[in-house]
């Protein structure tokens, strides 16, 4: 028998089928009343039942308000039914704030705007739900920023920092949330409406003698500052990262009685925020970031007091287990190589108003870190290199949440704070308890604040380890109130800590925080059992003693996932960085839509769900997870942008293959899906059946039947590419072809892709010479042979599967030669290079195409070192192919390109939104095109007409050509203009 104090409580699971009896009405009514939308479906329960915690909660249902007038309806109404309210943001809590058996208001889609900046005052106004970089973007015109910037602020939101008390990188420079909030404006559960900030002694005593709600609310919090101002005093923690429990110190005399700042990090239990009064700090302008390396990580924490004192604007601390973990997943290999040597590192901003000044404040610590007994490695960093260095700590939580090879890392004793001055007692005693509870975690985190992040291995799906668990909590809390820290230093309590809290604070200061929600919310209906009365650490969690998700057969072999659906959904941990809007590629469809239905979170939060049967109905056949993944485009950008590389185009062709099965499908799905069949039959008489294809009356029949949308037109069809006809009829080809190869000259097969052999066959040609003249002798297929990506798309993977072995058995002799296959087409190549090996995993032949394929950039980088491409005096504007940026990465074509000479720029574009069929279907028309004109097409508008522009995806070329007049190039053919007969020119 167990000699824990501790029991397991109930899961999430054992409470899945727990309902509010009066939703449906509730919905109704909200329908009738609310201009927003109301979304109790199964669908949208799932999607929100968790954050980024260990714990999971169904709620009653979700409203997304338009205005204030839609939260004051939903609140109203909610009172009636004594339905409990959460409000959430952008849904990366980690402490289990974020997700509850409530109604959920999300301000994320349209209660996001901004006011004008008050630049002599430095505040702006803002709606809870603003994603804090786009202040950061207005307020930096102005040399000026909010200073909290948690690594997530690409898409965390204002009032979620506000509920955690957020803060990030630079505290140093501006402290947390609350020490940048001037005013509030709040609505309570009883329906109160008031704004609240500092409050002088005579505004104090007026207040109360108004009487009322509110003259009730600053006379109870007047009781708990005279009473327990003391009791705050003394055992609330003096350390810059104070953020569990509430802030009661606000309401002293020496902080201006601030009920603004005593509501940050209120977790949404005392009050909705209807909008919020920044306060912005002078930003540098000028920075200079140096890393430091040292033996261990607590060497490095010993030193963190001294280096302080250099004033930096940014420190943060990151130990080898971290960049171990990175190198695990194949990611940053080029930034990592930027950090010192050790295993141990910090990494030091400072910031000044010229870039003399910041780097002179470099220089200085570098010269004393060489003074130092424990010898620690220095580099200063350039602007571009410190980019790359943020990188990998940005990324962080992400590289810890999944490791191959090692496991998922769940949050939990994951923010804990210290004094600086006590930060390597602490990591040590701390990595002590680790070791003996057999537990690992990097440490990474705002060390100059003394602020830890960690993930750790925790068995939380049994019934011992969830136990261990708990005990492993509790004893931790005992090592950081002794270096007297703080439970959370950033994300605060939520469930994870909250239970933990009477051993911080005492029951004195409990009960005080009990009035303070009370004050607030009477009846408990603001996110309850969160931070005060919350539920256990080891209650409702996501998996659980109880855990025991479908585990279905499946086509991919899921390998680094246990081979299981199931587990591969459980990647997710709700980082959210799918739901950035700024940069890169992933998500695009949320780009498009700001749902959370079209993010990667979201889908692999619905299939997760779909893999419990709880909430989700029907298995595969569910529709609404179907209408989840019909927006998806498949571009790969989340196995390679997500930090645990959620894999949805192959999770999406896995879920058509099943939800299909047994059943008839669109004709669509065929006449896309066998592209390469028609485009082969097509081939023998191409201006024919463009003519057809192009004919008014029979082009509008075929696309009423396909679902193609009237705005697009038909791809034409071409000869496909054969050397020896060209070579005929082109006299300068024929002096080429004379030129001497020799005897051993190494062979490379082409491979003759549908896209490019039957629609644009330039490309095919081009790379001929190219290779050719590289001293190649090149070889093509001897019959028809297809890498069957558009059947990906619609989830024909039986079929997938019969190509790939078509084409085993084809280049099965230039696999044993061990030939490079060259691949023009991206999305071909990356058939070979990711779904080849999880479709066919025990066929030693896809391990070898895999390893042999090479888009003609990689080729001609790694196995022609001596090629050199024609000199360009042009302007090249490249735009990438989601999954060349996604599976093999731009650096080869672009460093290429760079060597012709030209001034080349690669477009932050994202998805170009064509993505094969997905933007010729009708029904996906506005969100193709919506992607496109993101930054695609008004780049290629706005460029110099003498500006080559290059992309090498068939997809790609399309949008451009069906929405302007240019004309994109593939590298192939930029490479072979003004070619020389040299074969090494």
């Amino acid at each position: 028998m167990s000699t824990s104090p501790f029991v397991v409580l109930p899961s999430s699971h054992a409470r899945a089928h727990d309902t509010f009896p009066d939703a449906v009405e509730l919905a109704q009514l909200l329908q009738e009343q609310i201009r927003g939308e109301v979304r109790f479906d199964p669908a949208s329960k799932a999607l929100y039942s968790t954050d980024a915690s260990n714990y999971r909660h169904i709620p009653i249902g979700v409203v997304i308000p338009r205005d204030e007038a839609d939260v004051i309806a939903t609140v109203t109404l909610c009172r009636r039914f004594n339905a409990p309210i959460l409000t959430r943001g952008g849904g990366t809590s980690l402490a289990g704030q974020g997700c509850n058996a409530a109604v959920i208001l999300d301000f994320s889609k349209y209660m996001n705007g901004m006011g004008e900046i008050d630049v002599q005052n430095r505040t702006v106004k803002v709606q809870p739900g603003i994603v804090l970089d786009r202040v950061r973007d207005a307020a930096e015109k102005l040399h000026l920023t909010f200073a909290p910037d948690p690594a997530t602020h690409s898409r965390c939101t204002i009032g979620g920092m506000i509920g955690n008390n957020s803060c990030g990188v630079h505290g140093l420079m501006g402290g947390k949330t609350v020490d940048n909030i001037a005013t509030l404006d709040l609505l309570l559960y009883d329906g109160t409406r008031l704004t609240v900030g500092p409050t002088t002694e005579s505004e104090l005593t007026a207040n109360i003698a108004a009487g009322g709600r509110t003259g009730e609310i600053y006379a109870t919090l007047k009781s708990l500052r005279d009473t327990y101002s003391a009791q705050v005093r003394e055992r609330f923690p003096n350390i810059p990262r104070r953020v569990s429990g509430f802030n009661l110190d606000e309401l002293l005399p020496e902080n201006s009685f601030n009920v603004a700042r005593a509501l940050v990090g209120s977790e949404g239990t005392c009050a909705i925020i209807l909008g919020a009064t920044l306060q912005l700090v002078q930003s540098p302008p000028c920075r200079t970031l140096v890393g430091v390396g040292f033996p261990d990580i607590f060497l490095a924490a010993d030193h963190v007091p001294q280096i302080l004192e250099h004033k930096p604007i940014g420190f943060e601390g990151m130990d080898g287990l971290l960049l171990d973990a990175m190198r695990r997943k194949q990611k940053f290999a080029e930034e990592l190589t930027l950090l010192p040597d050790g295993n141990g590192f910090l990494i030091i901003e400072f910031g000044a108003d010229t870039q003399p000044e910041a780097n002179a404040k470099a220089r200085a610590l570098a010269a004393y870190l060489k003074t130092l007994p424990a010898e620690p490695t220095t580099r200063i960093y350039t602007s571009a290199e410190a980019k790359s260095v943020w990188r990998i700590r940005e990324s962080a939580l992400g590289a810890t949440a999944f490791i191959p090879g090692v496991g998922t890392g769940w949050e939990g004793w994951e923010d804990a704070a210290v004094d600086p001055t006590q930060l390597g007692s602490y990591l040590r005693a701390i990595f002590a308890l680790m070791n003996e509870y057999g537990y690992r975690s990097p440490m990474y985190g705002h060390f100059g604040q003394g602020c830890v992040h960690m993930r750790h291995n925790f068995d939380l799906q049994s019934e011992a380890g969830i136990l261990k668990f708990r005990q492993f909590m509790d004893r931790a809390t005992d090592i950081a109130l002794a270096h007297g820290g703080s439970l959370s230093g950033e994300h605060g309590d939520g469930q994870a800590r909250g239970a933990l809290l009477p051993k911080m604070f005492g029951e004195e200061l409990m009960h005080a925080f009990r009035t303070f929600k009370r004050l607030f919310d009477p009846t408990n209906r603001m996110n309850p059992n969160k931070l005060i009365d919350a539920h256990e650490p080891h209650e409702d969690l996501r998996l659980g003693a109880d855990y025991n998700p479908w585990h279905p057969k499946t086509h991919f072999a899921y390998a680094e996932n246990n081979g299981s659906f199931a587990d591969a959904n459980l990647r997710c941990v709700g980082v959210g960085a799918c739901r950035k809007t700024d940069a890169g590629t992933m998500c695009p469809s949320f780009m498009a839509t700001g749902e959370e239905l079209h993010s990667t979170r979201g889908r692999a939060h619905l299939l997760w769900e779909l893999m419990q049967g709880e909430v989700l109905p029907d298995q595969w056949r569910n529709k609404q997870v179907k209408e989840s993944l019909d927006l998806c485009l498949a571009c790969k950008a989340c196995k390679s942008e997500c930090p645990v590389s959620v894999d949805m185009a192959t999770y999406k062709s896995e879920f058509l293959a099943h939800h299909y099965e047994g059943e008839s499908r669109p004709l669509s799905h065929y006449a896309f899906g066998r592209i390469d069949v028609f485009a082969r039959l097509a081939s023998y008489a191409p201006h024919l059946v463009n003519a057809i294809n192009h004919t008014p009356l029979i082009s509008s029949i075929m696309k009423k039947l396909l679902h193609i949308h009237p705005q697009r037109t038909f791809p034409r069809f071409s000869k496909p590419f054969t050397p020896d006809r060209r070579l005929a009829r082109d006299p300068q080809r024929r002096r080429d072809r004379r030129i001497p190869l020799p005897a051993d000259a190494p062979e490379v097969f082409l491979w003759a892709d549908t896209f490019n052999n039957y629609f644009h066959p330039a490309a095919m040609r081009a790379a001929h010479q190219v290779l050719t003249t590289a001293g190649f002798r090149v070889t093509l297929p001897t019959q028809h042979l297809c890498c069957g990506r558009p059947l990906y798309d619609f989830g024909m993977l039986s079929t997938a599967k019969d190509y790939l072995l078509k084409t085993l058995n084809a280049l099965t002799p230039q696999l044993l030669a061990g030939t490079p296959i060259v691949v023009l087409e991206p999305s071909c190549a990356s058939v070979f290079r990711d779904e080849l090996t999880n479709l066919l995993p025990y066929d030693p032949r896809a391990q070898k195409l895999h390893d042999q394929t090479f888009l003609l950039s990689e080729f001609l980088v790694k196995h022609a070192p001596n090629y050199r491409p024609p000199q360009l005096d042009e302007k090249i504007l490249v735009h990438g192919h989601c999954h060349h940026r996604a599976t093999m990465g731009m650096h080869d074509e672009l460093a290429l390109l760079r060597l012709t000479g030209a001034d080349v720029e690669l477009l932050d574009s994202g998805c170009c939104g064509m993505a094969g069929p997905f933007g010729f279907e009708k029904d996906k028309y506005t969100v193709s095109q919506t992607l496109a004109n993101r930054v695609l097409l008004p780049a290629v508008r706005n460029k110099a007409a003498s500006t080559i522009l290059v992309t090498d995806g068939f997809s790609c070329a399309e949008q451009i050509t069906q929405n302007t007049k240019a004309k994109p190039m593939h590298l192939a053919e930029v490479l072979a203009l003004r070619q020389s007969t040299d074969p090494l020119s």
